[in-house]
């Protein structure tokens, strides 16, 4: 199967043609000074980022920049493995080369620890998977298979919704302390990468657990328009907590991961398609409003038919997602949607005095009052996310328009000068609405590697064959999975 082998020499041909171009074509200079700065600067950022993890956390799953030391959840090298593909992607070979010798001596699962099925499954998982397709190397996939059955236990219950914790060393798997339900997001974010596994191994085991998830998902009752509540119980495998609806937290990349399977699939898979367009008829009908000052066009949530002008961060992943669907020839309308949302969320970074976006933004409908956007004490943290910045490496791929780049820029000069830290390593931040006092949190989650700088790589970079879009699909932690070859007709 050629899909499932790509050539290694690909990626290294395309660094040295940038390399170069330069001798080339000495104009290039002049033409591409921007574009070729920017990607050194995200380069720069990442080898920062990376010296604080190697030099305070090496091994372990998320430096703490500030302390010089690490937290870890899971034991599982977390940061490391959310990077390997950024790192290839980047063109950094030696620390590529020094993270796959980790991966090689030091990476085991056969640990009794519990671990988040969701959060293993995009992170760890989904990065083997992405750097075993960008380097070839089988050493990727064999990690990938021994972690996938690692994690079927999680399958195990009376609905065949998994429970959201397993122990990968006993084979146990348990819903959280506090409750039966499982998360709608992790439940159903977890396609894409068992899907690909079984593709791989020719295994059907893992293609058919999280398929059997999709279909009760769909015809389960308790959806408004294509809506879903929250939460699922693994008991009964119905929906719990009715009547509330967000694209944040909680249920944000169910709706990515149904028009992502259908992309990976080859567009076969109408079920998918379906809840996909009616899910975005209904953020269109309950959940999108304008704000009352500028006319910005935001995504609510609603409580039991209230609505609430409130808009996480995540729900920026919104745009992208939107625009990738209308380039797979899905309504034009939803790229009209998608550039009104790229807007706000460029808005909701350029509106703080820090330059970056807080957790939770709530909006203002009314027209008297001078302000669009107001931000509650609690809400005014900043994670280092991913999702506006991935947003924007989708609206630039396919619209070319500049600004999407120049946006990209000014957020990931914020970044720097205000989540840096001088040792090695970014911080998340408490406070963004205070440049003098931002408050850092001392932490550097993983995605900020394996996200947020691999998506300002690729948004910088005039290589639209650099993961070409009609050829791989994203996971929702950046790990790039390719669309499987048609089958024959």
């Amino acid at each position: 199967d050629q899909a499932t082998e790509p050539p290694p020499s690909t990626n290294e041909k395309e660094t040295f043609r940038s390399e170069l171009s330069f001798l080339i074509h000495p104009f290039v200079f002049v033409v591409s000074i921007g574009p070729v700065d920017r990607l050194e600067a995200v380069c720069d950022a990442f080898r920062h980022a990376w010296k604080g993890y190697k030099d305070y956390a090496w091994g372990h799953d998320e430096l703490k920049p500030i302390s010089r030391s690490f937290g870890e959840w899971f034991g599982l090298g977390l940061t490391l493995i959310d990077s390997l593909d950024t790192m290839w992607i980047l063109g950094l070979k030696e620390e590529f080369a020094e993270a796959k010798d980790w991966v090689k001596k030091e990476l085991s699962f056969d640990k009794n620890v519990d671990v988040n099925l969701f959060e293993t499954t995009i992170r760890v998982l989904g990065g083997l998977l992405s750097t075993y397709h960008l380097t070839g190397d089988q050493l990727f996939l064999e990690k990938a298979k021994d972690l996938g059955s690692r994690l079927m236990p999680a399958f195990k219950t009376p609905s065949k919704i998994p429970f959201s914790d397993v122990n990968i060393g006993k084979g146990t798997a348990h819903p959280p302390r506090w409750t039966s339900d499982s998360t709608l997001a992790e439940v159903t974010s977890i396609q894409l990468e068992f899907r690909e596994l079984s593709r791989l191994t020719q295994d059907p085991q893992y293609q058919e657990v999280v398929n059997e998830v999709m279909k009760l998902v769909h015809k389960l009752p308790g959806k408004q328009d294509g809506l879903v509540p929250m939460f699922i119980n693994t008991n009964s495998g119905q929906f719990t907590h009715k009547g509330v609806y967000t694209l944040g937290a909680r249920a944000d990349s169910y709706y990515e991961y149904l028009l992502k399977q259908w992309i990976q699939g080859g567009k076969t898979e109408d079920d998918l398609l379906e809840d996909y367009l009616q899910a975005v008829e209904g953020v269109k009908k309950h959940l999108v409003r304008q704000t009352g000052v500028s006319k910005l066009t935001f995504v609510g949530e609603l409580s039991h038919s209230r609505f609430n002008p409130k808009m996480d961060h995540l729900v920026c992943f919104l745009p992208g997602t939107l625009a990738l669907g209308a380039h797979n020839g899905l309504p034009g309308d939803h790229m009209d949607l998608a550039v009104q949302l790229m807007e706000t969320c460029h808005q909701m970074y350029k509106q703080m005095e820090t330059g970056l976006s807080p957790e939770i933004v709530h909006f203002n409908l009314q027209a008297s009052d001078g302000q669009d956007v107001f931000v509650k004490l609690a809400d005014r943290h900043n994670l280092l996310r991913p999702e506006t910045v991935e947003s924007l490496f989708y609206m630039y791929r396919f619209t070319k328009d500049t600004k999407y780049r120049d946006w990209g820029w000014e957020i990931l000069n914020s970044f720097n000068n205000y989540t840096k830290v001088p040792g090695g390593g970014y911080t998340s931040i408490n406070n963004v609405r205070d440049p003098v006092n931002p408050g850092p949190r001392d932490k550097m989650e993983s995605f900020f590697l394996g996200e947020t700088l691999k998506y300002l790589y690729l948004l910088f970079s005039d290589d639209m064959e650099l993961l070409n879009l009609d050829k791989y699909v994203f996971n929702t932690e950046a790990h790039a999975l390719p669309i499987w070859p048609s089958p024959p007709k």
